[in-house]
C-alpha cells in the first residue's frame, strides 16, 4: 500500500508538472503578445508613438508595433497633420513586416467602421467621383454605385457635368459580404418634389406670379417647375417680341418670375405667361408712333417681302420691299438691308389693333420723281448708257437710279427691227428725246427717231402719184413684190400691177436684189405704204413725155408772143 501511495505521489507529481508547463507557456505567449490575440481584420485603438517622412509607427499593446503609411492620414485636401500621441483606429492586416513591425492599416479601419454603420434604406451625403458603366460612382466613405436612371428625376444625357458634386443619396441595395452598394438621388427627389406638391396646389391659383425653374426647353417653349408641379410657358407667351426658340431667352436652370394664366386643378395642368408680368407696350403705340414721323430700329427678319424692324421689344413694323427704294427694283431684302441693322424709317400706316406698322425705307429720302420733270422736261436731248434690252425696247440710265423705255417703235422711223438686239447692246452710249414722264406710274419714255425728222413727212412731194421711180427688191412674196424706194421707204407692187400678162407666181417675175422701175400709184402716210405698178410704167412714160413735149410747145408760145408783145410796146414809143 505505501508503494502505491509512493506511486500516486509520482502520478500527481507528473500531472502536476504537466500543468505548470501549460501555464507558463500560456503566460509567456500572453507576454510575448502584448498581453491579448489580435485576429486579421481585427480593429484596436493605436498610438502614434514615431513619425517618420513616409510612415508612422503605431504602439496597439501588441508584443511589437506596427506601421502606416503616412499617406493613409491625409484628408480631404491632402494635407497631412499627425503627431506623436495621437491616437486613431486601426485594423490588423495580419503579418508582420520583414523588419518585424505588424501591418496595420488606417483606411481599412475606417472603411471597417463605416460598413459597419451603413444599413439599406439609409441616407447618406456623398461625392460622384467618376462616370463608370451604367452610372457613376459615388464616394460615400466607400466606394457606392450611382445608375444612371437614378441620378435625377428626368434621364441624364451628360452624366460628366454632375462629376465631383455633393448630394444626399439613399440605400437602395446593401451587400456587405460582397461589399456592394447602390444609391439613388431620384427617390429622394421624387419624396421632396411630392412634398412640394402638395403645398404648391393649396396655393396655386390663376393670375398668381410665381417662382418657378426652367427644367426643360422645346421647340414649342419651355416647362417649368413651380414646385412639385410643372407648368408649360409657351414659345408665345415668353416676349412680347420675336422669340424664334426658347433657347434665345431661357436656360434649363434659370430661376424665373411668372404669371400662372389658366390652372386645371382636376388635371393638374398650368398654363403660364412671362411677357404678361410686364405691360403690353402695343397699348400706347399709338402716341409713339404717329403716322409720318421718322422712327429708328433695328433689323430682326428679313423675308421675301420685305424686313421686320424692332422698333422696342414686342413692336415690330414691316418695311415691305416695295416701299425700300424709290428707283431701283429690289428682288429681296437682302440686297438693300442685313439682320442687325440699324435703320431710319418713316410710320407709313398703323393698325393696332392687328398689331401691325407699315414702315417706309425710301421715304426717307425725296422721291426723285417729284423733280425728274423739272430737271428733264419734255423736249430734252439726254445721253445715257443703256442698261437693259428686252423684247419691247431698250432702258437707258437717265438719273441715278432712273432708266428711261425706249420703245421699238422709237427706235427709227424707216427702219423693221424685228429686236432691239439688232441694233444695240447694253453699255451702248446713245441719245435720245425725252417724249413724256409719267410720274404716278414712274414711267420716263424716251424717243430715238425724233431726233431726226420724220421722212414721211416728204415723202407725198417727192413721190407724187405717176412718178416713175427706181428700186431694188428687198422682198418676195405671194401677193406681191417689195422695192426700196431709199433707205427705210418700200414700196408694194401688187402681183395685179406687174405685168399687162396675168403673173401667178412673183418669184418667177423677180428675185430679191433685182434693180426695177415702177410708177407710184398712190402714197398712204397713215399707213406709211406706197402702191406701186409695174405694168402700166409704159402708158404712165409716154404720158410723161407728151406732158413734157406739151409743155415745151406751151413754153415756146408763151416766150414768141412775149417777143411779139415787146416789139408792139417799142413800136409805140417810137
Amino acid at each position: 500500500m505505501v508503494e502505491d501511495k509512493e506511486m500516486l505521489d509520482e502520478n500527481e507529481m507528473d500531472e502536476l508538472d504537466d500543468e505548470f508547463e501549460e501555464s507558463f507557456e500560456e503566460l509567456l505567449k500572453d507576454y510575448e503578445q502584448g498581453g491579448f490575440e489580435l485576429k486579421r481584420n481585427d480593429v484596436v485603438e493605436g498610438t502614434i508613438v514615431q513619425v517618420n517622412p513616409d510612415s508612422v509607427v503605431v504602439d496597439v499593446g501588441y508584443k511589437s508595433e506596427g506601421v502606416i503609411p503616412l499617406r493613409e492620414f491625409a484628408d480631404e485636401n491632402g494635407e497631412i497633420n499627425v503627431n506623436v500621441g495621437d491616437v486613431y483606429d486601426v485594423l490588423f492586416g495580419g503579418g508582420e513586416s520583414d523588419s518585424g513591425l505588424i501591418v496595420l492599416s488606417k483606411e481599412k479601419a475606417d472603411r471597417q467602421k463605416i460598413w459597419n454603420s451603413l444599413e439599406e434604406d439609409a441616407i447618406v451625403e456623398g461625392r460622384i467621383v467618376s462616370r463608370i458603366k451604367g452610372g457613376l460612382s459615388v464616394d460615400i466613405g466607400v466606394n457606392a454605385f450611382l445608375p444612371g436612371s437614378q441620378v435625377d428625376l428626368r434621364p441624364v444625357r451628360n452624366l460628366d457635368k454632375v462629376i465631383g458634386q455633393t448630394f444626399e443619396f439613399k440605400i437602395i441595395k446593401l451587400n456587405k459580404r460582397r461589399g456592394n452598394i447602390v444609391l439613388s438621388r431620384r427617390v429622394l427627389l421624387e419624396a421632396e418634389r411630392e412634398s412640394q406638391r402638395g403645398e404648391t396646389l393649396k396655393t396655386l391659383a390663376e393670375g398668381q406670379v410665381i417662382e418657378g425653374i426652367v427644367k426643360n426647353l422645346t421647340d414649342y417653349g419651355a416647362f417649368i417647375d413651380l414646385g412639385g408641379i410643372d407648368g408649360l410657358l409657351h414659345i408665345t407667351d415668353m416676349s412680347w417680341g420675336r422669340v424664334k426658340h426658347p433657347s434665345d431667352i431661357l436656360a434649363v436652370g434659370d430661376k424665373i418670375n411668372v404669371k400662372v394664366l389658366k390652372f386645371d386643378r382636376e388635371k393638374e395642368r398650368v398654363s403660364l405667361g412671362l411677357k404678361q408680368i410686364s405691360p403690353d407696350p402695343w397699348l400706347n403705340v399709338g402716341g409713339k408712333y404717329p403716322v409720318a414721323d421718322k422712327v429708328t430700329g433695328k433689323v430682326v427678319s428679313l423675308t421675301d417681302y420685305g424686313a421686320f424692324v424692332e422698333l422696342e421689344e414686342g413692336v415690330e413694323g414691316l418695311i415691305h420691299v416695295s416701299e425700300m427704294s424709290w428707283t431701283k427694283r429690289v428682288k429681296h431684302p437682302n440686297k438693300v438691308l442685313s439682320i442687325g441693322d440699324d435703320v431710319e424709317s418713316i410710320v407709313l400706316a398703323l393698325d393696332s389693333e392687328n398689331r401691325r406698322i407699315s414702315l417706309g425705307l425710301k421715304q426717307v429720302e425725296p422721291n426723285p420723281w417729284d423733280v425728274i420733270g423739272e430737271k428733264f422736261p419734255i423736249g430734252t436731248i439726254i445721253e445715257g448708257q443703256v442698261k437693259n434690252i428686252t423684247d419691247f425696247g431698250i432702258f437707258v440710265g437717265v438719273d441715278e437710279g432712273i432708266d428711261g423705255l425706249v420703245h421699238i417703235s422709237d427706235l427709227s422711223w424707216t427702219k423693221r427691227i424685228k429686236h432691239p438686239s439688232e441694233a444695240f447692246k447694253k453699255g451702248d452710249l446713245v441719245k435720245a428725246v425725252v417724249l413724256n414722264i409719267d410720274r404716278e406710274n414712274e414711267r420716263f419714255s424716251l424717243g430715238l427717231k425724233q431726233l431726226n425728222s420724220d421722212p414721211w413727212d416728204t415723202v407725198p412731194a417727192r413721190y407724187a402719184p405717176g412718178t416713175i421711180v427706181a428700186g431694188k427688191v428687198t422682198s418676195v412674196t405671194d401677193f406681191g413684190v417689195f422695192l426700196e424706194l431709199e433707205e427705210g421707204i418700200e414700196g408694194l407692187v401688187h402681183v395685179s400691177e406687174l405685168s399687162k400678162e396675168k403673173v401667178e407666181l412673183p418669184k418667177e417675175f423677180a428675185a430679191v436684189g433685182d434693180e426695177l422701175e415702177a410708177a407710184i400709184m398712190h402714197v398712204d402716210t397713215v399707213d406709211r405704204k406706197i402702191a406701186l405698178s409695174i405694168k402700166n410704167i409704159d402708158v404712165l412714160k409716154e404720158k410723161a413725155e407728151v406732158n413734157e413735149f406739151m409743155g415745151a410747145q406751151k413754153s415756146a408760145t408763151s416766150n414768141l408772143g412775149a417777143l411779139l408783145q415787146g416789139a408792139l410796146d417799142r413800136k409805140s414809143d417810137d
